[in-house]
């Protein structure tokens, strides 16, 4: 929430309530989990290290117990510490000192919108094209921290190696829960790009790169 009103001043969790939710909305929510991290992840502030080892923490998380929970629902330290995670990716600490306009999730809000698609799974398509979008040279020391740090990548390799290694170690994750890698697969085309582009694509100037609804639509286009 991002009125501190709606903020609880305490709240009691408790992972067994979580024991019966459905593998594909377990999959989709560590989905959304993991974008909501990298999302504050990718910042262009170097000097935010711990706000960057503390995202690490949490995207490790979950991609250590997503899969554990997938694939037993009942398992309570994965079902824990997953819920966990999932406060922590989205209760703003993460971004504090290191603030940055989102930009996947107003892409996936346009899809959701128009085409009534769970949440998470529009997410599972577009976070590797996005992340392969905004990549470039000036910015791949943090798709290299990401690489190394969360994903284990030989940090020896050329730097845009371990870029292209670590957005395809995501996808790969994501396709291991089953979830879509294409927007044609959710019965998405391109009748509506044009005007999700053009709302999605307001006030991202301050995104990790700054986009605009052509970059939008580039990256609808490559998620198609």
């Amino acid at each position: 929430p991002s009125n501190p009103g709606m903020r609880p001043k305490a709240a009691i969790m408790d992972p067994e309530y979580t024991f019966t939710v459905s593998k594909r909305q377990t999959a989709a929510g560590t989905a959304d989990m993991i974008s909501h991290v990298l999302e504050v992840y990718f910042n262009n502030n170097r000097g935010a290290y711990l706000q960057s080892r503390f995202a690490e923490a949490v995207l490790k998380t979950c991609v250590e117990y997503g899969h554990r929970a997938y694939n037993t629902p009942d398992d309570y330290e994965a079902r824990a510490n997953l819920m966990w995670a999932g406060s922590w990716a989205i209760n703003g600490l993460l971004s504090k000192g290191a603030p940055v306009s989102w930009s996947c999730h107003a892409m996936e809000h346009e899809l959701s919108a128009y085409y009534d698609i769970v949440h998470g799974e529009g997410l599972a398509i577009l976070v590797p094209h996005w992340l392969r979008h905004m990549l470039k040279e000036e910015n791949v020391w943090k798709y290299v921290e990401y690489g190394v740090n969360v994903w284990g990548i030989d940090p020896s390799l050329p730097e845009m190696e371990i870029a292209n290694k670590a957005i395809e170690a995501t996808a790969d994750y994501f396709k291991a829960m089953n979830l879509p890698s294409a927007l044609r697969e959710v019965g998405i085309d391109e009748s509506k790009f044009d005007i999700m582009a053009e709302r999605a694509g307001k006030g991202l100037e301050k995104a990790f790169v700054a986009m605009d609804a052509g970059d939008v639509k580039e990256i609808y286009r490559k998620s198609l």
